[in-house]
């Protein structure tokens, strides 16, 4: 059999970067191939790291496209309506974490009350009125017309405040936004005398 050689040359940075030349004998003559590298110059670069908001949009996204496939019967997004959305905010609620004061509580309107009561436990109307907000903009990205919006419904915008005025009174919390100060304007400046005491 004809010898084979193998040189590692030009090893710098271990195994991940070393050139391999070949050199074969053939018939009293040589042929050296051409070096090649065992680092791929052609790295893709990662892709960018979504920001914590569209981490949140695409698995709220997710969540609604698994509600309405386990929906009976199951349905799909372009026969989806307001009243689809209003069934899957009524189905979070089981989950939520928020305590919502029943009329006949003791604690009803109270924002810290002293004891614990058996009143249902909601999804915050902020936290709704988020999830909504990514839900919109969730479905105009992924394809649907903005006059066919079903989380900017009508009847969706009408339950969010019916959600918020209640959970208003029910904890005692004002969900009113706060108006911001205006900066004051900056006082005139004072006239200066002339040195010859009279003004023009």
């Amino acid at each position: 059999m004809n010898p084979t050689t193998q040189e590692i040359l030009s090893s710098t940075t271990g195994i991940t970067n070393f050139t391999i030349t070949t050199t074969t004998t053939i018939g009293g003559g040589s042929m050296i191939a051409s070096p090649t590298s065992a680092a791929s110059s052609s790295s893709s670069a990662p892709p960018p790291q979504l920001s914590r908001y569209e981490n949140q949009k695409r698995r709220d996204w997710n969540t609604f496209g698994q509600y309405l496939r386990n929906h009976r019967p199951p349905l799909s997004l372009s026969r989806c309506s307001g009243a689809h959305v209003l069934e899957f905010l009524r189905y979070l609620d089981q989950f939520g974490k928020t305590k919502v004061h029943i009329q006949l509580c003791p604690f009803f309107g109270q924002p810290k009350p002293p004891a614990p009561c058996p009143c249902p436990l909601r999804q915050a109307w902020g936290s709704l009125d988020a999830l909504i907000g990514r839900l919109r903009a969730a479905y105009e990205e992924n394809g649907g017309k903005p006059e066919s919006n079903p989380f900017g419904a009508r009847a969706v915008r009408l339950y969010l405040r019916e959600v918020r005025d209640s959970q208003s009174k029910a904890r005692g919390i004002s969900y009113e936004k706060k108006k911001r100060k205006r900066p004051l304007p900056p006082p005139p400046a004072a006239l200066s005398r002339p040195a010859d005491g009279s003004y023009e």
